[in-house]
């Protein structure tokens, strides 16, 4: 079918200047993966962010899994973790042994909060597993990562859809033992359609991150002026709390590196462009009550992605009139987890979420990619107050 307007899964185009960092990188680094680029990436990702140790890797999933491993979870061992996000914020820790205890969202700000969180806790809860969904940096997460402290529980934050937000000058995934960050194609800046990094804070992680991304090799100690002797690097397998850790590839390459680091100087004006958007298309749609966004108007939200919860069961009729009658390609986003086959075969099928499931439910994703026209934009907020109007929302 033919959409007036799609939805996109490209999140923003690249400048001339960001396609010659591409180009540039392409000719002359030397060798095109594990170089200077990762480096100088990484740097400026921990200055950009806030963070002391942060790692590039090839897409977020990995870097879920490095978290997932280096939790070194034991039989019995919980997470508390949203039921409604995308599977990658929770799949790799089952790989790895862990039970789910589903934590239900807010109605109103779309993601957890503590309290949602404290009645999920047993004796068992090793991680809390936090999700910034639709690009929104969760209002309690210094409370949170407070208890977790507190109660000797691992905090991990999912900023896939969120980074660059921040409230009271702190930026989301400064607060987790472990953050992730995504750099695929929808997202609000693209490191060549995937890519992802892994923050933390503890000195420990840090030390065996690189050996565990990258088949357990290490560099041998010290200048050797006979370089070849044994070799020139060493492969070892990464201990933690005496407990070996098989290593893997995750490795990023070295174009994808050089044009992130670009790309983190046009972040926040990518944000604010979107976040203003937003905003405008929210407060058009202000008379009808029966659409409800979620509105702010400041850094915590970088609105990744635009949704509505629809009341009165007119969801589907909205969908319907939008995608039929007026070509706007609106998608219906995340099913709560515990819905899905994958989930059920491992008997996590059942969860206590009733806000999730309602607002899944009732929920509308608009297009919302970055290089969307100004043209475009006019047209949906008319095409969606006429859908409102007949459908008496």
């Amino acid at each position: 079918m033919e959409f007036k307007i799609n939805f996109s899964g490209t999140g923003h185009k690249y400048t001339k200047e960001e396609l010659n960092v591409v180009l540039e990188t392409m000719q002359d680094a030397d060798p095109l993966t594990q170089g200077i680029y990762r480096d100088k990436f990484e740097k400026a990702f921990c200055e950009y962010n806030g963070n002391d140790f942060a790692f590039s890797v090839c897409n977020a999933t990995a870097a879920l899994e490095l978290a997932a491993q280096l939790c070194l979870f034991k039989e019995n061992d919980e997470i508390i973790a949203p039921s409604h996000t995308f599977t990658s914020s929770v799949y790799p820790f089952v790989k790895k042994g862990a039970k789910v205890v589903w934590c239900d969202i807010d109605l109103g700000t779309r993601v957890v909060n503590l309290k949602n969180i404290k009645k999920c806790v047993t004796k068992n809860t090793k991680v809390i597993v936090v999700v910034h969904l639709y690009g929104f940096m969760i209002p309690d997460i210094e409370k949170i990562a407070k208890f977790a402290k507190e109660n000797n529980i691992l905090l991990i934050e999912d900023v896939a859809q969120a980074m660059g937000t921040e409230t009271h000058g702190k930026k989301a995934g400064t607060f987790g033992d472990f953050s992730i960050f995504s750099f695929h194609s929808h997202k609000n800046i693209t490191t060549l359609g995937e890519g992802g990094i892994i923050a933390v804070k503890d000195k420990k992680y840090a030390d065996i991150i690189p050996m565990l991304r990258h088949n357990g090799h290490c560099a041998f100690e010290g200048e050797r002026k006979e370089y070849w002797k044994p070799a020139m690097g060493n492969v070892d397998i990464p201990n933690l709390n005496g407990i070996d850790l098989m290593p893997n590839n995750y490795c990023l390459g070295e174009v994808e590196c050089a044009l992130g680091t670009k790309l983190l100087d046009r972040l926040d004006q990518m944000n604010e462009f979107k976040r203003k958007r937003a905003v405008d298309f929210i407060d058009n749609l202000k008379d009808f009550r029966s659409i409800v966004f979620h509105r702010v108007d400041n850094e915590s939200h970088n609105y990744h992605l635009l949704v509505a919860y629809i009341k009165g069961n007119k969801r589907d009729q909205m969908m319907a009139r939008l995608v039929y009658e007026k070509g706007i390609k609106c998608v219906v986003q995340y099913c709560p987890l515990n819905r899905y086959p994958l989930y059920r075969k491992l008997g996590f099928g059942n969860a206590n979420c009733p806000n999730s499931d309602t607002f899944f439910d009732n929920m509308i994703s608009f297009p919302f990619h970055h290089w969307m026209s100004d043209d475009d934009f006019s047209y949906m907020i008319k095409s969606t107050k006429e859908v409102a109007v007949e459908l008496g929302l």
